[in-house]
């Protein structure tokens, strides 16, 4: 009886694992497929969202020779907008109206009830969960930095949105990245008329900026000229420029993959948009086509991309309201150096 019971065991074991092993040739078939089948779009999406990432470009590297890395760099990118923001275009009138030139526009301008400063409104931006804050003042949104630029490390952007008494908050530029975040900005940041970090280059650089009389400037040129000559109050320094007085970036294939995104722009009513697109690194999220396709629906006349990954977080009210990649949501979020925020008047 013992050996007859054994020998079921037995047989039920090796059937188990006939088909345990089975099931792995199938997924490495797959994988093999994917990675090296006729279909190119998601060896394009996992070599360029790999060469976009700051630490992990060598992933693109393990599966694909140099020579081939190069071909899809190549077939893949965009066309930076050589054109500054022409703030004469944008005529400042937030009111509510009942006119609408498309559902997209109703959003926009549809308030909540009770709430003139901004609107949430949940939307997909490609196939990823996105949130856009319509904000309806942009003489109320300001640069926000963690208090002492330079130091060790950054600051989470619930913790600058509360110091600020922000009331919806975004991050903004770039950072020497150190896993945590270093305290130290990897380009220019202006504050209230004055540069309080760069990298002590006068030089041109992508500048992301609101001006005096509230406008979103975007511009090449040193922070230095901006502030003197371009009425520039407020400004980071990251890209590229989505859209640039009406005029989309130009994008050829997918040069940088889907990945979490976060994008600032201006409508030509004066409008101001924050775009926050949910993904996970490396695998899901929005496309720079993506976001450019979905900004210009909801009326964008100028846009910028600003940094995005395990840093793309939105606080609304002190909570918050995205879902930040790799691991980032259980901690309040990754710390960052800048962000943009909506501030009382």
């Amino acid at each position: 009886m013992d050996n007859v019971v054994k020998k079921r065991r037995l047989k039920r074991f090796k059937k188990k694992s006939t088909y345990f092993i089975l099931f792995i040739d199938i997924c490495v078939l797959i994988c093999f497929f994917l990675a090296y089948g006729p279909i190119g779009y998601f060896r394009n999406l996992f070599v360029n969202t790999a060469l976009k990432t700051m630490n992990h470009k060598y992933y693109a590297y393990v599966l694909y020779s140099e020579k081939t890395v190069k071909k899809i760099k190549d077939s893949n990118y965009f066309v930076k907008i050589d054109e500054s923001t022409n703030t004469e275009d944008v005529v400042i009138d937030t009111t509510e109206k009942e006119d609408y030139q498309s559902e997209y526009d109703k959003q926009i301008l549809t308030r909540d009830k009770g709430n003139n400063d901004y609107k949430l409104i949940n939307i997909k931006v490609g196939s990823a969960d996105g949130y856009l804050v319509a904000i309806y003042d942009p003489s109320r949104v300001h640069l926000i930095a963690k208090e002492q630029l330079g130091t060790k490390y950054g600051e989470r952007v619930i913790t600058m949105c509360q110091r600020y008494n922000g009331l919806v908050c975004i991050n903004g530029g770039g950072f020497v990245d150190k896993g945590y975040g270093s305290g130290i900005p990897s380009g220019y940041v202006v504050k209230d008329g004055k540069i309080i970090w760069s990298n002590g280059v006068n030089k041109k650089a992508e500048l992301i900026s609101f001006t005096y009389d509230n406008k979103l400037l975007l511009t090449t040129d040193s922070a230095e000229n901006a502030i003197k000559n371009k009425n520039v109050r407020d400004a980071l320094q990251f890209g590229p420029f989505l859209i640039v007085n009406g005029k989309p970036l130009e994008i050829v294939g997918d040069p940088w993959g889907k990945a979490p995104r976060v994008a600032i722009a201006q409508r030509k009513d004066g409008v101001v948009l924050f775009l926050v697109v949910d993904g996970e690194n490396y695998l899901f999220g929005a496309s720079l086509k993506d976001m450019v396709e979905t900004l210009q629906k909801y009326g964008a006349y100028n846009a910028a991309n600003l940094d995005g990954g395990t840093s793309a977080t939105l606080i609304v009210k002190n909570k918050l309201t995205n879902k930040p990649a790799g691991g980032a949501a259980s901690t309040g979020g990754r710390y960052v150096i800048t962000g943009w925020g909506l501030l009382p008047k």
